[in-house]
């Protein structure tokens, strides 16, 4: 199958910032074969073959190297074909993407779908005070709970652009069940792509820990079980859906010894298996730290092997220059979730001094727990507003912004010659938004629409060339049944 996208305002977020007014983009089958300006080549519309030579509008064509460096005309796309092999396809869609604003999908870095079950719950409660009131009812999630909520929490997601979702799941009740299987479902039943952890907690209170002890597990546990994860959902190659990462939770609910043991065996497994966890997310955290270990979280986690260009840490609010310093030489990535760090009254992280260090950064949601919206589209201008009000008007543009959302989060999660830009030889990941409604109708610049107005509705959103969503609605999945298995999640999780 061949789409052919035409006459949208294409922002592609690569590394020149190019954008195309009335452009057009070409995908065959998973991978793009073609982007430029003007309306689409002949040979694209008439089901040719991908030519060899770079065609008279400027376009990107088969014998231009893709993002990993191959020809493009050697790339097989996921039906197996070979995109540009010389046989004509079997069919084009076109999508007439006039009054369209077309960005690369978005990549959300760092979600809890199963708080999708929780929302609502201690609104006014900074981070430790939200966590005290929520870990009795997670501690008893399960697998029959968590499958519609994640199937709930993917389903926002998506209809808000995004195409990669980064979810850090760490609560494992004893009797639960396959829970991550169940947000792995999920996932594949909505069509996005997924970069899953197997995370863990095994402080407990009565060892000086904030969660209880009903909630953890033990050290030995949470390692085999993230080893068990990684052997069974793990896929490292190039269109993958589903990726795992191991990601012990945080420095206050997790020991050193599992920290540090984590770390050794993400990086003794195959396939590129990455790290994750949270990091300098409150005033708080960094007291238990200094308290309990006589360092930051950042000299802590670093002297425990968690600085490095295969891990990203959630939040990082309270980084200092040093600290800063530290994530860039290591190449350490950053989830910036501004909604959440809001709601909690965490505090600003320091995007762009992190940024302007070369810190990979990317746009995550966090739980729903603490950000009730679940949608990565609007972070993007929360991310805007809140680092102006640290940095001033200057701090970040929109497509600072955008480019977080985007090229930052697929950086953050090692997908950056895979995902993240709209360049011949990337996945088709690919989110197209009307902005010719009443809400947007005569913006002048059609990148604001999205990064200062109000969200845009989403008319398409393709993950790996497939539709995800079409027309604001979702394309695999009945909305209302989704929502109805929402509902009776939560009833049996809070027995209501």
């Amino acid at each position: 199958m061949r789409t052919v996208i035409e006459n949208a305002y294409v922002a592609t977020v690569d590394a020149a910032g190019t954008e195309h007014d009335r452009g057009h983009v070409v995908v065959d089958g998973d991978t793009i074969v073609a982007v430029g300006s003007g309306p689409a080549p002949r040979w694209a519309l008439d089901g040719e073959p991908v030519p060899k030579q770079a065609g008279a509008s400027g376009d990107l064509l088969a014998n231009q190297p893709g993002a990993s460096g191959d020809l493009l005309a050697d790339q097989p796309c996921a039906s197996g074909d070979v995109v540009g092999a010389g046989r004509p396809l079997a069919s084009v869609r076109r999508v007439d993407g006039s009054g369209h604003l077309l960005t690369p999908g978005l990549v959300n870095t760092h979600h809890h779908l199963y708080q999708w079950l929780t929302r609502g719950i201690a609104q006014d409660a900074i981070l430790f005070d939200w966590l005290t009131a929520l870990y009795p009812t997670w501690s008893r999630i399960t697998a029959g709970t968590v499958g519609p909520g994640a199937l709930g929490g993917l389903a926002v997601g998506a209809l808000s652009g995004c195409s990669t979702m980064g979810d850090h799941h760490y609560v494992f009740p004893r009797g639960g069940g396959d829970i991550l299987g169940s947000i792995v479902d999920a996932a594949a039943t909505l069509g996005v792509r997924l970069h899953g952890t197997r995370g863990s907690m095994d402080l407990g209170a009565s060892q000086g820990g904030l969660p209880p002890d009903f909630a953890v597990e033990t050290t030995d546990a949470a390692l085999e079980a993230s080893a068990d994860a990684v052997a069974r959902f793990h896929d490292p190659s190039r269109a993958s859906m589903t990726r795992i990462a191991i990601a012990p939770c945080s420095p206050f609910s997790v020991t050193a010894d599992l920290l540090r043991e984590a770390a050794v065996l993400a990086r003794s497994l195959p396939g590129a298996v990455r790290l994750h966890t949270h990091g300098s997310e409150t005033v708080e955290e960094d007291a238990f730290c200094l308290e309990r270990f006589g360092r930051t979280p950042t000299e802590y986690l670093e002297e425990l092997g968690w600085l490095g260009d295969d891990v990203w840490m959630a939040h990082c609010v309270h980084l200092d220059d040093r600290a800063i310093g530290r994530f860039a030489a290591t190449g350490t990535g950053v989830a910036h979730c501004p909604s959440s760090n809001a709601r909690l009254a965490a505090g600003i992280a320091p995007v762009p001094q992190l940024l302007a260090a070369g810190v990979p950064v990317g746009l995550g949601v966090d739980g729903s727990a603490s950000n009730e919206s679940g949608e990565l589209g609007t972070e993007i201008r929360m991310a805007v507003l809140m680092n102006r009000l640290r940095g001033g008007a200057a701090a970040m543009s929109g497509r600072d912004a955008l480019r977080v959302a985007t090229m930052g989060g697929a950086r953050v999660l090692g997908r950056a010659s895979e995902i993240g830009s709209i360049e011949v030889g990337k996945l088709a990941d690919l989110a197209l938004w009307r902005i010719d409604g009443v809400a947007h109708a005569g913006i002048v610049d059609p990148v604001a629409a999205l990064t200062l107005g109000s969200q845009p509705p989403l008319a398409l959103l393709l993950v790996n060339g497939e539709e995800v969503v079409r027309d604001g609605r979702l394309v695999r999945a009945d909305e209302r049944a989704v929502a109805a298995g929402v509902e009776r999640a939560v009833g049996e999780l809070l027995g209501r």
